[in-house]
């Protein structure tokens, strides 16, 4: 398998992966014979990237509330 050459895997583990991501939706699978053609959704990718994006927001409001508290117990031990 021409895609799988380049990782240090067995064949069936990149088949379980191409699966997982054929199920959402990343990529599309068409078979020519034994041969089986595989290329990125675009649309897929984009959905993906919405999702990342929302939860890299939330997170990123998390650690700027974490970081405003530990410059709050920061500044209040150099103050002892």
């Amino acid at each position: 398998m021409v895609l799988a050459a380049p990782f240090h895997i067995s064949l069936p583990a990149i088949s379980r992966h191409l699966r997982v991501l054929e199920r959402a939706r990343l990529i599309e699978r068409r078979r020519e014979g034994r041969l089986h053609l595989i290329r990125a959704r675009a649309a897929g990718l984009d959905e993906a990237r919405r999702w990342m994006m929302h939860y890299a927001a939330f997170w990123d409001s998390k650690f700027d509330v974490l970081d405003a508290l530990l410059r709050k117990e920061r500044s209040t031990a150099v103050k002892r």
